[in-house]
């Protein structure tokens, strides 16, 4: 089943860069540059999937839509939103595929979950052929087909989903073809829809499609607008707010860590994970970026999900949190691996759920209360139950720091006294007493000082390898971690250090290649995977930081614009980048592009 139009390439498999992404605030649809949709899950990130193919190009569905002459292909958005636009050259015209998942319209609207296809020729006459092939449930579940006039209904036990049609449709086998010429000026439309309970098909006219993408260019732009961001990388950052924006979840305010699962870090190895979900790290990280360009709708968003999923109170211990939670804030994420699906390229496991939910990950404490004293700072001061609550979280944090832990990287080679902890367990009390200092709020300073001050002397002895000459992974080893370009950024240690800058110099010989930055070398530190990965995109992005703060102005811009040609041509980033500069793991990050964010920000500040 990978349809004529992929076939035309010979290959089974489009790159993981080779996509872009649509979405409506509760889940995403990946376009691939030939114009299938290769992955979408519905109603939600972390629903089962309805189009998997690029987890198995045979088994998992895909949605075609193509010229069936050969063609070149571009793709591009519609300036300044999520409207994604494919184009096909041919020898006998130009034509294009609108993508987009409607935002707003009140909430029978949003039930629809509407993914809209607009073809138009634009030149000369194309001939086109869609097949449309869902596989309900990861491709295990059955379904059956049902076409009426211009309607098709694809129905199992839980989930129906209706496709209407301005072009003749006929049923083959489990799915829904037709094939259709236009000619310059002609279009066409194919609108997907969860339909069941109070929404039924709806016939998705040349009109109606039109009013729904002008509609949706008006939300993205409007939303866009509230930037501050008026730097020299203006198209990037703005590309990757958003993206981080796509990866909200609109009924709570959860923010996803990325749309996809099992998207492999390394071809053929077992680094395949599932991101669908809340990482409290990413989310508090995201909400940083955010606040940064002047985003406070989100950061709002996402506090009220803290305070109703996350923080203490009606019962809940102030620790350990969990690490992560699902976008409805539910704690049980099982693991498990889908046998059938041979993964991206052969790259099996595909796996659901997280079984990292149930690590120990201390530095998460910093992250949420940075964010939150962010929040409190640029956009609205917190509540008194919402100090409370930090309060409660501090407290735990003085008594427990110390922990050995699986740290950020979440290794499953067994707990550490990993000093990226050990700093964002600082980072959390210093945070939590410069908030209390700047608003007169209750607090025990006194013990909240000392354990502080206790957690930098530990740090500053236990974390500094003479020999290396660097601050290392985990005490008393000499294991070097791209995760420690995160103590001048905190505000840990004076950027300009001879310490620090000592520590920049070794990580740059030892984990930096041409300005991309490996999180750790596997080989001297087990984490219990088999395997090689690529380098780390958001620590590639923390060292361009962390540069600028050391005064290596000219090396971090270098660094930065380096790092922009190794997005893929939407300006789209997944977790790593591979030897050979193939984007790899999930897709796009959340992590990446926050850190770009930020990175953009600091270094324009830099150069004024």
């Amino acid at each position: 089943m990978g349809g004529a139009a992929r076939n035309q390439g010979g290959r089974r498999y489009v790159p993981i860069a080779e996509h872009g992404l649509i979405g409506d605030l509760r889940s995403v649809a990946l376009v691939g540059t030939d114009g299938t949709i290769d992955w979408y899950c519905c109603p939600a990130f972390d629903a089962p999937s309805v189009f998997a193919s690029i987890l198995d190009a045979e088994r998992g569905g895909c949605f075609e839509l193509a010229a069936t002459v050969p063609a070149r292909t571009k793709q591009f958005y519609f300036p300044d939103t999520n409207v994604l636009i494919t184009r096909f050259f041919t020898e006998d015209g130009v034509g294009e595929v609108q993508d987009f998942m409607p935002v707003g319209g009140g909430p029978a609207e949003a039930e629809r979950h509407r993914l809209i296809r607009r073809v138009v020729c634009v030149r000369g006459s194309i001939p086109f052929r869609t097949r449309v092939a869902p596989r309900f449930d990861y491709g295990s579940l059955p379904h059956t087909v049902r076409l009426t006039g211009d309607t098709a209904k694809f129905e199992t036990e839980s989930l129906t989903l209706a496709l209407t049609a301005t072009v003749p449709l006929e049923v083959d086998g489990p799915d829904v073809c037709g094939d259709f010429k236009l000619s310059e000026g002609d279009s066409a439309v194919f609108a997907l829809d969860k339909v069941g309970g109070d929404v039924t098909p709806r016939r998705c006219a040349r009109t109606e499609a039109e009013e729904q993408f002008a509609a949706t260019v008006a939300y993205w732009r409007r939303w866009l607008s509230a930037s501050r961001y008026k730097g020299r990388w203006r198209e990037m950052v703005h590309r990757s707010a958003l993206t981080l924006k796509l990866l909200t979840y609109a009924p709570t305010g959860a923010i996803v860590a990325a749309p996809t699962t099992s998207l492999p870090e390394e071809l053929g190895g077992e680094r395949n994970w599932d991101y669908r979900y809340v990482w409290v790290r990413d989310a508090a990280f995201c909400v940083y970026a955010l606040l940064r360009l002047g985003f406070t709708g989100e950061a709002e968003a996402f506090m009220e999900f803290v305070t109703r999923h996350i923080s203490p109170g009606d019962g809940k211990t102030s620790g350990p949190l969990q690490i992560m939670y699902g976008i409805d804030g539910r704690t049980e994420l099982p693991e498990r691996t889908l046998d059938h699906l041979e993964g991206h390229h052969g790259s099996a496991p595909v796996r659901v759920g997280n079984a990292a939910a149930d690590q120990l990950q201390l530095d998460i404490y910093g992250a949420l209360i940075d964010s939150i004293y962010l929040y409190d700072k640029w956009a609205k001061p917190i509540s008194s139950g919402h100090w409370d609550n930090v309060c409660a979280l501090v407290d735990w944090v003085c008594a427990h720091w110390d922990q050995p832990d699986e740290g950020i990287w979440e290794t499953r080679g067994g707990r550490r006294n990993f000093l990226y902890s050990r700093l964002m367990c600082w980072v959390a009390i210093e945070r939590a007493i410069r908030m209390a200092n700047r608003r007169g709020l209750p607090a025990d300073l006194p013990r909240w000082r000392e354990c502080r001050d206790r957690i930098y002397r530990r740090i500053m002895s236990r974390g500094w390898c003479e020999e290396r000459g660097a601050f290392v992974q985990h005490e008393d080893g000499d294991v070097l971690d791209a995760a420690v370009l995160m103590m001048p950024l905190t505000k840990f240690i004076a950027p300009t250090d001879p310490k620090w800058l000592s520590t920049l110099d070794v990580l740059t010989e030892e984990l930096v290649s041409d300005s991309l930055v490996y999180r750790y070398d596997p080989r001297s530190s087990p984490d219990g995977l088999r395997g090689d990965e690529g380098t780390f995109s958001i620590c590639s992005f923390w060292y361009v930081e962390a540069m600028v703060h050391a005064g290596r102005i000219d090396e971090a811009r270098l660094a930065f614009e380096k790092m922009l040609t190794y997005a893929n041509h939407l300006g789209l980033y997944a977790e790593e980048i591979s030897h050979t500069g193939e984007q790899q793991g999930n897709f796009p990050q959340a992590f990446t592009h926050l850190a770009l964010i930020s990175a953009a920000f600091n270094l324009d500040r830099a150069l004024g």
